[in-house]
């Protein structure tokens, strides 16, 4: 009979033992400010970070709604739309262009930064640089890009490129710089042309550029973009149009480090309800 009794005290003991673990990895987890969010549309209540508070997103979204950048639901999750309003906010405020709530975004916003590595989220950075491509939502300011004097074409024509609107540019322009940090490496070729004049090295179809791209990414695993000024348009050919803007970089791998500026013009030309790149060069920033 004691020994009935001493090994039913033991069992309670230890359910009360696995209790109270329970509660303190509980208590942890609540204090933690780097857990990120497994997978989902949004982090688990139970698993938040500070950045990842309801609260702390619902005052991103109304901030960046106020900025003309956002017209979803003030919900306070983190999903495609935030995404989108956060990389037009990120292209017209000279922040790094990630599509995320980072540091330097968050700062800007006055809000805490709330990174996300899952596998949805990497697929949300893919369909952000395409809806921005695209032009999928209305854009901040839809004035037009007026010709320049002596440039050939009408206004009124919507097959030209002197028609689309300096934010639509500016989009595409992001949009190309965010491809660049897809995790499908080269994603950025997709917006080239069949063939196009590359750099110096004359002309290459996609494919090379792809692979030269590739091995761009795999020489600089780390990089950083963000545009440091306005962008600069002017005629090309007959329907297209020069696109210069003003880049500031920031590479590195392991110990390497390279960071500048350089001035990087894109001629474009329509493709479809869509522009490509039939052109692209660059030249360091003085």
């Amino acid at each position: 009979m004691t020994r009935r009794f001493v090994i039913l005290g033991l069992a309670v003991g230890l359910a009360v033992v696995a209790v109270v673990s329970l509660y303190r990895s509980y208590a942890a987890l609540q204090d933690n400010d780097e857990i990120i969010p497994r997978s989902g549309e949004s982090p688990r209540p139970e698993a938040v970070s500070a950045g990842w508070a309801d609260d702390n997103l619902r005052e991103v979204q109304m901030k960046l709604r106020e900025g003309g950048f956002y017209s979803g639901e003030i919900d306070g999750a983190y999903g495609s739309e935030l995404a989108l309003a956060l990389t037009r906010y990120q292209i017209r405020n000279g922040l790094p262009i990630t599509g995320q709530l980072d540091v330097d975004t968050s700062k800007a916003l006055g809000a805490k930064p709330a990174v996300a590595t899952t596998a949805t989220d990497r697929a949300r950075s893919s369909e952000t640089w395409r809806r921005l491509r695209m032009a999928d939502q209305e854009t901040v300011n839809n004035a037009r890009v007026a010709p320049p004097p002596g440039a050939s074409g009408s206004p009124s024509t919507e097959s030209s490129t002197t028609n689309i609107s300096t934010e639509r540019l500016r989009d595409y322009v992001g949009a190309f710089v965010l491809a660049g940090l897809d995790p499908h490496v080269g994603s950025e070729a997709d917006f080239f042309a069949d063939r196009v004049q590359y750099y110096d090295q004359g002309v290459m179809d996609r494919e090379k550029i792809r692979k030269d791209l590739q091995r761009y990414a795999a020489r600089w695993p780390e990089r950083r973009f963000w545009l440091a000024g306005d962008i600069a348009v002017e005629p090309g050919n007959e329907k297209g149009v020069r696109v210069t803007f003003p880049l500031r970089y920031d590479l590195r791998n392991g110990a390497k480090h390279s960071s500048g500026k350089i001035n990087k013009t894109l001629v474009l030309a329509p493709a479809g309800d869509n522009l490509q790149i039939v052109a692209v060069n660059e030249r360091k920033a003085e």
